[in-house]
């Protein structure tokens, strides 16, 4: 391989680093008009009358946009279950309905963005207050109010697996272990928030320069909400501040882009369109990862050897669909983690409530329920004083054993390999037996600081599961006259900082045999480019790559021809999944994973409560690592992430309302946060269905972090925690218990 394997300069190295670079807020047209939104600020409410006079009579306000402005007033990625703006006058069912605070009312469109939030504040909004349903139990009660029309007790997806009959395995086992487990919110405090800019172009076209996840999706939605052929709306996508799943579904593009629309139709005003929410903003208006709540029994005999699962799966869908359903299936199928069970009994539910909208975040719901499935192994393995290293490598799933769904893992299973590479590389000793409560030898008083260390591992899909037919597109041009000059590469693929763009490069350069540096990009606009699928799922790198090596074979192909200049495109079909059989859930639902292990090793120090994590481990299987700085960038960005979710944010909400508003109440990680020393461990078995062998990688290393570190805690004090974040102040209380116990 010439470029493949290389860590070769990002693309977009050079205009991120100088500021040339242009994100959707640095767009300025001189004229533009700048927009705000009306949250609705309540949970559940009827909105009886919306009075905007007094923002329409302030000086610099050109108009304001309500319900009654909305062509087809519904959205949603999964589901159109979502008003495009809420209240009197929306022709969808239900649409003077507000289910969250973060539903949109009204858009202000005025001179300056001061004037747009000064008149938002004067709109005066009538409200019928209903019950707020905000926790499960209430939710799926026969008590609460049904949120949606159609959907009995707010059960807004429920997926099944019955594998064997684990209630009579359950009975034959020498050991159970019982838990129920809570896992919070998370915000993805994306470096940039939402902000864009539309206008109508030249070929009439409304055009909205934006970030998100899949420009294609984009268009379809804001074209479907403003009754408008699809090619009436193009989407661009600007440099991109993070993502994470949160840019999946729509925030700020279909409000410009009605803005353009009733700008234009009203007053022949073809004034461009920018919004910018601020931090705040952004915080209320998009989804946030699901919380959970797993209860969980598994059994196993006297040798360690698994048995019977039996789970149930209750995740907070919040006002909307979003993508829950697709979440829950992903943590139906990981929640008995990476083992090998005979017999097993899941019923999953995602359900509505007028929380914030829970969506798509880094790992898809993998992380809650493999949280789960990690510190149940942990569990037995200490109740069993087995090595818990030893205990998964005698259960682990390989290619001839099947998942709870009753079929094979396709495209190669190395879950093995990096459990073992973990182990090996972290020096894994493990103290054998009973601790804390269970250990007579186990000190009554701890010293201040306390060293512990724990293992957990992880598998989660690459691609899009379920069924959904998996598909990229690209197309390469080659010009030149006797050589190959240069390359146009075009794809939609977005690059949310992850380094799509210069994998891809490197990709098509390497058939090519040129260099990276040849290779010009055409990316993320839907004039130019057909649909490379959402940059989520871990899938870019496999899917949009193995179009673009097709594409530049095709092309190569008829430039040895003498075709020049020479253009090609491909279009990549995945291999077929297939959904859950409703019974009893056995399908395929996956065509290639992703594994990792992860080994923690930390400090707590009794008197504060605070965790300081020393050092970590992560041996992740990337198939062939195209660009290895950016997978060691991707492993470190993705612990972080995680120690943030494990120890740190602590999202609060109540009643349906936003305790944890900004970032000075919901903690991030900063540099002195996270941990102290990151040893990556890049493994590659190539997989049969990635460009030169490539898998998905992105998501993994977040997803043992939260149970590895529970264990490390565990080994060093003794107390199990079955819900985080392990903030000091939850430490401490966990020590008060203990310590109240002794007395």
């Amino acid at each position: 391989m010439n470029v493949i394997g290389k860590s070769v300069k990002r693309v977009d190295a050079l205009a991120k680093v100088t500021g040339q670079a242009l994100y959707p807020g640095d767009r300025n047209y001189g004229n533009e008009l700048w927009l705000k939104i009306l949250f609705a600020g309540r949970p559940h409410a009827r909105i009886v009358r919306i009075d905007t006079s007094r923002a329409e009579s302030l000086s610099g306000v050109v108009g304001v946009l309500t319900a009654k402005d909305v062509p087809v007033n519904q959205h949603g990625l999964q589901v159109p279950d979502q008003p495009v703006l809420c209240g009197p006058g929306s022709n969808k069912r239900g649409g003077d309905i507000v289910r969250f605070v973060g539903d949109q009312v009204a858009i202000v469109i005025a001179e300056t963005e001061k004037i747009a939030a000064k008149a938002r504040d004067l709109i005066r909004v009538e409200y019928e207050d209903l019950p707020v349903v905000y926790t499960l139990d209430y939710a799926i009660s026969h008590k609460a109010p049904q949120l949606h029309p159609n959907v009995p007790k707010n059960i807004a997806a429920y997926q099944r697996i019955r594998k064997g009959d684990a209630d009579e395995a359950m009975e034959r086992c020498n050991v159970v272990i019982e838990g129920v487990y809570h896992t919070p919110f998370q915000e993805h405090a994306y470096l940039q928030p939402e902000a864009g800019t539309a206008y109508m172009d030249d070929e009439g076209r409304i055009t909205v320069h934006c970030a998100g996840q899949w420009t294609w999706e984009d268009q379809q939605q804001i074209a479907e909400a403003l009754d408008l052929p699809t090619d009436k709306v193009r989407v661009i996508y600007d440099a991109i501040g993070g993502a994470f799943g949160g840019r999946e579904d729509i925030s700020i593009q279909i409000a410009l882009a009605l803005a353009v629309l009733r700008m234009y139709q009203q007053h022949g005003n073809r004034r461009p369109m920018k919004i910018i929410w601020n931090r705040e903003e952004s915080i209320l208006g998009h989804c946030k990862r699901h919380p959970m709540t797993i209860n969980a029994k598994w059994g196993v005999k006297s040798d360690g050897t698994l048995m019977a699962a039996i789970i149930e799966i209750f995740a907070d869908a919040g006002a909307y669909m979003f993508t829950s359903n697709k979440v829950l299936g992903n943590a139906v199928v990981t929640c008995t983690g990476p083992y090998d069970f005979p017999d097993v009994k899941i019923d999953g539910y995602a359900v509505y409530t007028n929380n914030l909208v829970s969506g798509a975040f880094r790992g898809f719901g993998a992380p809650q329920a493999q949280f789960v499935a990690e510190m149940q192994m942990n569990k037995l393995a200490e109740k069993l004083g087995k090595d818990p290293v030893e205990l998964r490598l005698k259960n682990v799933v390989t290619e001839d054993k099947t998942l709870a769904v009753g079929t094979t893992i396709p495209g190669g299973v190395s879950m093995e390999q990096v459990i073992r590479e973990a182990a090996w590389r972290s020096n894994w000793r493990s103290r054998l037996g009973p601790r804390g409560e269970n250990d007579p030898d186990f000190p009554e008083e701890l010293p201040r600081l306390v060293n512990g260390r724990g293992f957990a591992a992880g598998f989660k899909n690459i691609g899009f599961s379920f069924g959904y037919q998996e598909e990229s597109w690209a197309e390469v041009e080659l010009r030149g006259q006797t050589e190959i000059e240069e390359v146009v590469l075009r794809i939609a693929g977005a690059d949310v900082g992850q380094g799509h763009h210069t994998v891809m490069s490197q990709i098509a350069a390497e058939v090519l045999g040129i260099e990276v540096e040849k290779v010009k990009l055409e990316a993320s606009d839907t004039a130019t480019t057909q649909s490379s699928g959402s940059a989520s799922a871990s899938r870019l790198t496999l899917m949009a790559g193995n179009a673009v090596k097709e594409a530049a074979e095709f092309a190569l192909r008829k430039w040895r021809r003498n075709d020049r200049p020479a253009t090609a495109e491909a279009t990549w079909l995945a291999p077929k999944t297939t959904p859950f059989d409703p019974q009893t859930g056995y399908c395929v639902p996956n065509f290639v994973y992703g594994y990792v292990a992860e080994s923690v090793e930390l400090t707590v120090d009794t008197e504060t409560g605070l965790i300081t994590v020393n050092r970590v481990v992560c041996a992740d299987d990337v198939g062939r690592a195209v660009n290895p700085d950016q997978i060691v960038g991707q492993i470190e960005g993705a612990i972080a992430q995680a120690h943030g979710y494990a120890v740190l944010e602590n999202f609060l909400m109540y009643k349906g309302r936003v305790l944890t508003p900004s970032l000075s109440t919901y903690l991030i990680p900063g540099v002195y946060d996270v941990p102290k020393r990151i040893d990556p461990i890049i493994v590659e078995n190539p997989t049969p269905h990635g460009p030169f062998g490539a898998r998905g990688m992105g998501e993994m290393p977040f997803i043992p972090y939260t149970p590895a570190l529970a264990a490390a805690v565990f080994d060093a004090i003794g107390i199990w925690f079955d819900e985080f974040p392990l903030t000091p102040e939850r430490i401490l209380r966990g020590l008060g218990k203990v310590r109240s116990r002794l007395v």
